[in-house]
């Protein structure tokens, strides 16, 4: 399967980012994709390898497998995989997958001539701010818990192990797109069209708010990484999200005019303990598969806002798309078949939504 086409290795292949990445780049470059799930892509020239990141073995042979067919030279290395978990369960698997699990692929990405490592951290290593306050990639970084944490620990890993390997970390914000395809989005439309309890109180500040990042967006600036990797420094920290901060005020008001025509859906601010409580009896009653967690509503009040002034600097790069355009296309395609749009958020269907999503079949 030896090409002349220049080599792009994407871990995390099978996800939402990594199947979008492939079909961008497949036209261009031979694209190989390693994760521990198969690929439904319709990318021809793709080759697909298993590799299990906590294991030296595992990533190893994937490397192996990459020189024996493709030779010693590799373009770019995209690495979307890490482990999340919003139910708070297998907390050892971020330190096994995300630290450790970049730490082996670049011991054996040191072994080939690598022109460029991309890694995909978060904008959520950085402390929230205050409302107004724009921050960027200089800002303070701590990462508040176990996700951003590991990311954290692991652009440090980066940083001091990659060797001869230029590299960018990109700190993204949470990806979206037409269909939705975002979970915190996904589950705010939802209590909202089902006209939930949880949906008119919140435990924070509502004009706080986060920025959100377009798929499309997403993969325009890895192309523009790959394209102008010569031209880079050789360590190189972006942040990539919306300028836009949308609060969680917007959001409620912009879904519930959206879904049921309401000029100002209510909304209650209840304390953090009382929230808490309420998460953990709803968790309770449905077995654990509640979504709002208790450890989620000590985050409520978080803010962040940056600018993405270094990227336009140095890249030229810059978000096309908008989530707050995006909304109404979004609603629209739930409401055009909630049933299937709840399955494919993997969004337990509730009486509500098999009554009223009936009907729209109907």
């Amino acid at each position: 399967m030896a090409t002349d086409k220049q080599v792009v290795v994407i871990t995390g292949s099978s996800g939402r980012i990594g199947m979008r990445v492939i079909e961008r780049l497949a036209s261009i470059f031979q694209p190989i994709g390693l994760d521990f799930m198969g690929t439904t892509s319709p990318t021809p020239n793709l080759e697909f390898i298993y590799v299990d990141l906590g294991s030296d073995q595992s990533v190893k042979v994937a490397f192996e497998r990459i020189r024996h067919v493709y030779g010693s030279k590799i373009t770019s290395i995209i690495h979307l995989a890490a482990y999340y978990s919003f139910e708070g369960k297998h907390l050892e698997l971020y330190d096994k997958i995300t630290v450790q699990g970049t730490a082996r692929v670049l011991e054996e990405a040191k072994k080939f001539e690598v022109d460029q490592f991309i890694f995909t951290s978060t904008m959520l290593v950085h402390d929230p701010s205050e409302r107004g306050v724009i921050q960027n990639e200089d800002s303070p970084i701590e990462g508040k818990w176990h996700y951003p944490a590991s990311k954290v620990r692991t652009e440090r890993l980066i940083a001091k192990e990659h060797g001869n390997i230029p590299y960018v970390i990109v700190r993204i914000a949470g990806c979206y797109d037409e269909q939705c395809n975002c979970v915190p989005l996904s589950q705010h439309i939802s209590r909202i069209y089902e006209k939930q309890l949880a949906s008119t109180v919140f435990p924070g500040d509502s004009a706080h708010g986060v920025p959100y990042t377009h798929f499309d967006d997403l993969v325009d600036l890895f192309v523009e990484l790959i394209n102008k990797r010569k031209a880079l420094p050789k360590e190189l920290i972006l942040l990539c999200c919306e300028e836009d901060s949308i609060s969680y005020r917007d959001l409620q008001t912009e879904f519930g005019r959206l879904l049921h025509g309401s000029k100002k859906w209510p909304m209650f601010r209840v304390p953090k303990l009382f929230a808490k409580w309420g998460a953990w009896v709803l968790d309770l009653m449905l077995c654990g598969k509640a979504f709002i967690k208790p450890w989620m509503i000590d985050l409520a009040d978080d803010n962040y806002e940056f600018t993405m002034e270094k990227a336009k600097k140095v890249l030229g790069w810059a978000p096309k798309r908008s989530v707050r355009k995006t909304l109404p296309k979004m609603v629209e395609n739930m409401q055009a078949d909630p049933i299937a749009w709840y399955k494919r958020h993997k969004i337990p269907l509730s009486h509500y939504v098999k009554k009223h999503g009936e009907n729209k079949r109907g």
